[in-house]
């Protein structure tokens, strides 16, 4: 019975993304109405005659209403067709297909760099609770969350990269040529993990006392062990549980925020061909793009969330609970 409460569980956040899924693709369908400017005179230019404007729009689908717009848009899916880039007629599934993984590289560093600075940072701050050591980090975290990624972006490109010229300006590096890739991907990977510093920080340090606050760890100390072992070795992994979910929601909030330091930094990505989509009117792209980013982001909100249920002991013992009641 307990498997059975488990399936339950995952059959209802697996339905509650697909309806998230479809909402988001909706809402974008929608807000495409709202952007100023004919696509099609944009793409053709306003020479163009009203028959070809037409034409276009229809080859679009945006001559139809927006409830056949979306049917029409989920009956592809299902194919695997995103629709095709309406200049050089290529899938739209390839040129994201393309894209995607500088992307990708771009958030993974990000939440890496974030989680290397983060954790020690909560963990120093939580060992004494009040210190002068506590209340700098909670300064430093505060101002690393309340400062936009793209004022980060444009501050370290021009300090570290025009001025101190210690890291390359623009780009992606050499195809082929891991170290010089890695070079490239440290100032723009830096501008988006630093507001995720500031939130591992706190949100660890807020776990890690309220831990530290239990009745085994009061035991653990009454027997003389040390407190950075009580720190390190017990009090650390539970305290991580809540951090996870927070993890999954910032890596698909990263490869949506990537858009900033792609363009800023000139790197080939998926949001640098989003951006690029919305200037020039290319609406398939953009569906198709942001389909996407919000796939992700959904997926990696739901592996978050099983992965805090997996790991957290009142969770496992509320489905067992809860498969116990169904017998």
């Amino acid at each position: 019975m307990k498997s059975h409460s488990f399936y339950a569980y995952l059959a209802f956040k697996l339905a509650t993304a697909l309806l998230a899924v479809a909402g988001a693709v909706v809402l974008l369908l929608a807000l495409t109405r709202f952007i100023p400017g004919d696509p099609a005179t944009v793409i053709l230019g306003s020479r163009a005659t009203p028959e070809a404007v037409a034409i276009l729009n229809a080859r679009m689908g945006l001559d139809r209403p927006l409830a056949e717009q979306a049917l029409a848009f989920f009956a592809r899916l299902f194919t695997g067709d995103l629709g095709q880039d309406v200049f050089n007629g290529r899938p739209v599934l390839t040129l994201v297909a393309a894209a995607l993984p500088n992307t990708a590289a771009l958030a993974v560093s990000a939440i890496l760099l974030a989680i290397i600075i983060g954790v020690p940072l909560a963990v120093l701050s939580a060992h004494r609770p009040g210190g002068k050591a506590d209340s700098l980090i909670a300064f430093v975290s505060v101002g690393f969350i309340s400062t936009p990624s793209f004022v980060v972006s444009v501050f370290l490109l021009l300090f570290f990269a025009v001025s101190l010229r210690l890291f390359p300006v623009l780009g992606a590096g050499d195809r082929g040529n891991l170290a010089d890739q890695l070079w490239h991907l440290v100032l723009p990977s830096a501008a988006l993990a630093v507001g995720w510093i500031g939130y591992i920080a706190r949100l660890l340090r807020s776990s890690l006392l309220e831990v530290l606050g239990e009745s085994h760890v009061r035991t653990l100390r009454a027997y003389g062990v040390s407190e950075a072992r009580i720190l390190l070795k017990y009090a650390l992994k539970p305290a991580l549980i809540p951090t996870i979910a927070i993890l999954g929601m910032g890596f698909g909030e990263l490869l949506g925020g990537a858009v900033f330091a792609e363009v800023i930094f000139n790197r080939p990505g998926l949001g640098s061909l989003i951006y690029d989509a919305i200037r020039t009117r290319n609406y398939p792209l953009v569906q198709g793009g942001v389909f996407v980013i919000v796939l992700l982001y959904v997926l990696t909100n739901l592996a978050a969330d099983l992965l805090q249920t997996f790991l957290d002991p009142q969770e496992r013992s509320r489905l067992t609970s809860a498969a116990g009641e169904g017998r």
